[in-house]
């Protein structure tokens, strides 16, 4: 008599991928590298172009490169990446090996040979080695291209190297913020480019790092969309239905009780857009004028109606400050 052998874990049934999974996997590779490359080529135009000409160490790698270059002549982007290489080779034992090292290595690099091409082929191009002859519109416009650039590469999940290494490490052993080592890192790096360069190219320096890494947080997480109102309300049940029908959103519910009189209440809780403030706070007046509601901002919303989830996105392992993420490199 023939019995059918129960399934194991040798003998089950393949399981059923779905079409072109290996390829969304690749495409999602490729788009990741590509990012990183455009950013680092950006990052690199702002440093050579505006930060290089008028010696704003902002901190990180690429301003002791720029004391080096200043005292010796030798070019920005092969002494950043010369730099680099010990502190690439901590992060490959420290902070996560081939998958840490591989996008450092392709953005550090794209990052050195856009540098010294756009410094060896600019004054030929336009007849000086920058743009302009304002040190404030540089430190300025230095800040806005260098961050996006920053900014892509850290959207993409790689990192661009520099004191963002040693910072991680020194995170890790101490469990100090990484707010607080850039603190010290690249402060000594600016403290000593005044030292060098004098204390208006400092305080110049000061606005590149801070604006840079505004231009860089608003490139890694986008602007603000998204809202979130917090409504206390004795008729939730009208407030909720008209909230639900008139912006389209979902609405949650906790049973509270006021400290002051200690009534119960109900708070509602929805998120919205934008875009639908005027129409929450015109249903509110309607459904029910004495509710006290407070609006907040937030950065995202994943989920439901809002951004879908990603599943080959990467971010970066552990979240940096705007200005860490800028003056990293």
């Amino acid at each position: 008599m023939h019995t059918e052998r129960p399934a194991s874990p040798d003998n089950r049934a393949p399981v059923a991928r779905r079409p072109f999974q290996w390829q969304r996997g690749w495409l999602a590779t490729l788009g990741q590298i590509g990012l990183v490359i455009i950013g680092s080529i950006i990052a690199a135009l702002g440093y050579s172009i505006f930060q290089i000409p008028f010696n704003l160490a902002a901190g990180g790698v690429g301003s002791i490169s720029i004391f080096i270059g200043y005292y010796t002549g030798l070019p920005e982007g092969a002494t950043l990446f010369v730099l680099n290489i010990p502190l690439m080779i901590l992060g490959f034992f420290q902070l996560g090996r081939w998958r840490f090292v591989t996008l450092t290595i392709l953005s550090v690099l794209v990052f050195s040979i856009t540098t010294d091409l756009t410094t060896a082929l600019l004054p030929t191009l336009i007849g000086a080695p920058t743009i302009t002859d304002d040190a404030l519109l540089a430190a300025i416009y230095a800040a806005i291209v260098t961050g996006i650039g920053y900014g892509l590469v850290y959207r993409a999940g790689a990192n661009p190297g520099g004191t963002a290494i040693v910072a991680r490490v020194i995170q890790k052993y101490t469990g100090a913020p990484l707010s607080q080592i850039y603190l010290y890192t690249d402060g000594v790096i600016v403290l000593t480019g005044g030292l060098i360069f004098g204390w208006e190219i400092a305080l110049l320096a000061m606005l590149t790092l801070f604006l840079g890494g505004g231009a860089s947080d608003y490139v890694l997480e986008g602007p603000s969309k998204v809202r979130t109102a917090t409504i206390v309300t004795d008729y939730p049940d009208q407030v909720a239905q008209a909230l639900m029908e008139g912006l389209n959103k979902g609405v949650s519910r906790w049973e509270i009780v006021g400290s002051y009189t200690g009534q119960p209440r109900t708070m509602l809780f929805c998120t919205i857009f934008r875009s639908q403030m005027s129409d929450l706070k015109r249903i509110l007046v309607h459904a029910d004028p004495q509710a006290f509601a407070v609006i907040g901002t937030a950065h995202q919303a994943i989920g439901s109606q809002f951004q879908r989830k990603r599943g080959n996105a990467a971010a970066p392992s552990e979240p940096l400050s705007p200005v860490a993420e800028f003056a990293s490199p």
